[in-house]
Parts: C-alpha cells; structure tokens; sequence
C-alpha cells in the first residue's frame, strides 16, 4: 500500500511549492484540473496528459490508501476555498462557465469522498480502474508499443498494492455491486492473462511475465475476497432522498430538484405514449413494435451491422449539411472491453484522449454472449434490431457522443479544453446525444422512415422511465418488480433491456436522468437560439455554435449563445 502513496505525495508538494493560493481565476482552472489528473493517473492517461512535475503518470495507479485519500479530500477542500474568493462579477461569459463547472465537480468530488464514500463500498470502482489502467496504454498509440508495454509492467506492479488498499478500504457492498464487480474482474484476468499477454513485444516478454503473475494473483485474491468476506456484509444500494438530491444538483445542473424532473417525466410519458400510438395505427403500439422488433441480425452479424450503420449515418449527417463534421478520421468500432461490459451492457463511446485527439475514439459494442440461451439471445436481438441498432450508431457515434467530444477536443485554450471534457456536464452530453436522435428522424433519416420514428419515440419513453426508474428506485423504495413493469408494460422495453436496465439502475445514480434533462435542455437552448437568428437561423450553425462551448450545464450554453 505505501508504494504509491509518495509518489502523489511527490506531484502535491511539487504542485504546492511552486503553485501559491490566489484567486488568479485562470490559474486556479489550471490548478484544478492538472491537480485532479495527477491524481488520478488512470483518468490521465485516458486523458493524454502523460507527466504531471515530472513524475511519469502512465507508471502509477490512483493512490486509495487511507493518506490518498485523504491528500485527495485536502487537494478539493482548497480548491473550494479558493473558488469562494473569486469575484464572478470580474469574469468574463466563458470564465463564468468555466466556474460552474468548477463549483459542480468539486462538490460532486468533495460528497463523494465525505458522504457518499464509494471507496468504502462500491468493489467495481477498483475492478474498472485496474482495468482502464492497462486497457487505455494497450489501446491508445501515443508511445511506442514497447513503451507502452513497459509502463503497463509499472502498473502491473502495482496492482497487489491496489487491491490490498480496496481489501482494507471497502467494509461492505450491496449484492449486486459485489457480483458485478466479480464478473469485470474475470475479464481484467482475461485482458492480462490472454489479449496483452499476446501483444507483449519479444524485449519486454519477461518483465511482463513476471509482473502479470504477480497482478493474476492479487486479481484472483480479491475476487476470493469477493466471494468469500465482502459477500457476507451487505448494504443498500440506494442513495436515499438526502443524498441523492445533492447529487442531483451537482451532476445535472438544471435548478431542478428531483421531484420536478420526475412529474414532468411521467406526464411527457403519457404524451408520448399518445403519439405512439397515432404513429402505430390501425395497429397497436406493442403490435407496431413487435414487427419492427423481428428485423434484426445475428449474434454474428451483430457488430458489422453496427459499422453499416455508421457509414449510412455519416453519409447522411453529410449530405444535409447538418453539422460541421471534423477532418479527423479516428473513430474504431470495436468489442466492449470485457471488466466494463457490467455497466456497459449494450455498448458505449470512449472519446480520443482531450490532450491527442488524433489518437483513437471506440464506438464499443457489446458481444451477444455464445452461452446465452436462444430465449436471452433473442430479447437482446429484439430490442436492438435494425432501427434499434440504428438509434444506438446515432446516439453513440454519428453525429452523437463521437462528433461532440470531436468538438470539445478543439476546444481552446487548452486548460478549459480539458476543465469541460474532464468534468464536463452530463446532461450536455448525453442530451446532445439524445436529441439527436430524435433530429435525424426530424431532418429525414432513411427515408422519412416510420419504422425510425416509431423506433425513437420507443428510446424516448425509455429515457423517460430511466428518470422515472432512478429517482423512484434511488429515493421512493420504488421495488424491482415495478421497475419492471414500467419498463416492459408502459414504455415496450424487451424483458432483456428491462433486466439489464434495472442493473444500472442499481449499479449508478443520477446518470439515468441526465438524457431526458438533456435532450429538454437542447430543443430548449435550439428553441431560443432560433427565435433570436430569426429569418439566418440554420441549424447547422446552431449545432455548430453551440459544440464549440462544449459540455457547459445547459443553463449557461443558453447564456453563452446570446
């Protein structure tokens, strides 16, 4: 455990002597988010920010002994200090975006690590760190790959000590938490054991072998511990009323409280619902469904399915016109990594690192498991058919998450480039993702497809159960069996999706609102963008204006595009 602990000592003290305390608003972003990274050596390395004073930040792990944490709780506790002695009527627009974002997450950082403690409870927070700590130096090109493969023996190293702080650190877990968190891990084994075992190059082959068996151990022990300790201390997944609404400030940013976001929620249901079934008529909306449910792929098909639609996408977005697309060519389909596919079920994006974006950006899909029974395989096949799997390319990649964080990687200077990827605000970027959706089907996507629209208004209904499902399951004593009702019965999910919903729902908090809160906030900000272009407006120039601001709470993008 000590072994990592001077060496974030090392990059504080060197940051402290040379960085004094002062309100020098520019300074104190830099603070902020270089001191964070160096932190969190893992998210660093995601990040592309590779040294931090010197000390070689793709060599370590993020530090969870007890004096790590705790040099991270004093690290927040300045910097919150020092945003309350700014003056933000001496900020310019975009410094007091900036401060927003700043004021969210250090509060977000500070509750977690004085309240909320995932640390003390959540295994999967050390399962997926060990995980992204070799996957990102793996995937990401920024070094040769045999310097790469050497840093990941530096990190390999140093998962014994990782694994002995979470042993020491975690004192119970909700059930489900414990299980996934068993899973991920056998695929962190799978990583190490099997795909970088077999890139490793010839002059590193031993350094590896060695050091992997030493990780293989530690991971197989806390799996053990897993298993057999943590399982027998148990606790409550839910956040509870309290927490949870603090939560929900800093993460969504709306000025709405919970209890608000979930009635509008449940009346825009009603309203969609409606409107489904006007689109499905004469049929019902489950009948409409189902035919468009029996167009699908093959588990084998699955994947190159995903990169046609993306090419259909791009061709489209355009061929409209419909945003400024980047002269970048970075973006890889792939398998979603094996110690993320818990939360990951169905796929998922991870962007270009903020500091290289020329290197790689992952459009992840999540494999149909070769043990799943036909019944399981079907469901899953259902729910992401032809126009489902179409609603996922669009969300994910074209023009989604992939073509907002091209954006915010251009984003200058560079400190507030990574101040809003870093901490970025969750409703812009799963709203942009969301809303357009629902902006393809709009401009004519396939054709005017029916069969699309009907297909988004069915991904809209779940975004609004997932803001139904979190604040109730999180806050309500809302109960799994109702969840699934919700889900299947009211907005047509297959039984697979609502299962593997409901995980989620049990695995995160606050996330799950962040699309419907998003999407409201950008036909919201588009809406009043319109009205003062007047007779110029075009929407390509509203997307445009309003990716260049990148991942502002959706109140300030407002501001910023009068």
């Amino acid at each position: 455990m000590k072994r990592l602990a001077p060496a974030i000592l090392a990059i504080l003290l060197a940051a402290c002597a040379t960085k004094p305390i002062t309100t020098d608003f520019d300074k104190l972003s830099q603070d902020l988010i270089y001191g964070s990274l160096a932190l969190s050596p893992v998210s660093a390395t995601a990040t592309g920010y590779h040294t931090h004073n010197g000390v070689p930040l793709d060599e370590i792990l993020d530090d969870y002994s007890a004096p790590g944490i705790d040099q991270q709780r004093q690290f927040y506790q300045g910097i919150q200090m020092r945003i309350a002695a700014v003056d933000a009527a001496s900020l310019d627009k975009e410094q007091k975006a900036d401060l927003e974002i700043m004021k969210d997450a250090v509060g977000l950082a500070l509750l977690d690590l004085n309240t909320i403690q995932s640390f003390k409870h959540n295994p999967t927070v050390y399962v997926e760190l060990a995980g992204n700590a070799l996957f990102n130096p793996y995937m990401l090109n920024y070094a040769s790959k045999e310097k790469r493969f050497q840093q990941i023996v530096k990190r390999l190293e140093k998962m014994p000590a990782l694994f002995d702080q979470a042993k020491a650190e975690l004192v119970d877990a909700p059930e489900i938490w414990n299980k996934v968190a068993q899973g991920e891990n056998d695929g962190n084994v799978e990583l190490i054991d099997k795909t970088l075992r077999a890139e490793v190059p010839d002059s590193v082959k031993a350094d590896y072998n060695r050091a992997a068996e030493l990780a293989l151990a530690a991971l197989r022990d806390f799996n053990a511990f897993l298993k057999d300790s943590l399982s027998k201390r148990t606790s409550d997944w839910r956040l509870g009323k309290e927490n949870y609404a603090k939560k929900f400030q800093f993460v969504l940013h709306t000025g709405k409280p919970p209890e608000q976001l979930l009635a509008e929620a449940e009346t825009d249901l009603k309203s969609l619902r409606d409107e489904a079934a006007k689109l499905s008529a004469p049929k019902t909306v489950k009948q409409a469904l189902d035919d468009i449910a029996k167009q699908h792929a093959t588990p084998e098909t699955y994947l190159d399915e995903a990169r046609k639609t993306l090419a259909q996408a791009t061709a489209f977005v355009r061929e409209k016109g419909l945003v400024t697309l980047s002269d970048r060519s970075n973006l890889q389909v792939i398998e979603t990594p094996e110690f993320m596919r818990g939360i990951y079920g169905v796929g998922g994006f991870d962007p270009a690192p903020a500091l290289e974006p020329q290197l790689g950006a992952f459009y992840w899909i999540t494999p149909i498991p070769k043990d799943w029974p036909k019944e399981r395989v079907e469901s899953k096949l259902r729910e992401y058919n032809n126009y489902g799997l179409q609603e996922l390319t669009i969300h994910e990649a074209m023009p989604g998450h992939y073509v907002q964080f091209e954006y915010a990687n251009n984003v200058q200077p560079q400190a507030r480039r990574l101040l809003r990827a870093v901490f970025s605000n969750t409703p812009y970027v799963e709203g942009w993702a969301f809303y357009t959706q629902q902006m393809m089907s709009d401009e004519g996507y396939l054709n005017n497809s029916k069969e699309l629209r009907l297909s988004f208004l069915k991904q809209a209904m779940r975004a609004l159960a997932n803001t139904i499902l979190d604040v109730r399951l999180q806050t309500m004593g809302m109960t799994d069996q109702q969840a699934l009702d919700l889900m299947m019965n009211d907005t047509f999910q297959e039984k697979e999706e609502a299962t593997a919903k409901l995980q989620r729902a049990q695995l995160s908090s606050c996330q799950l609102p962040t699309y419907y809160a998003g999407w409201k906030g950008w036909l919201e900000a588009r809406e009043q963008y319109k009205q003062r272009q007047g007779s110029a407006y075009t929407i390509r120039a509203f997307h445009d204006a309003a990716l260049k601001e990148s991942g502002v709470p959706l109140p300030v993008l407002e501001q910023l595009l009068q």
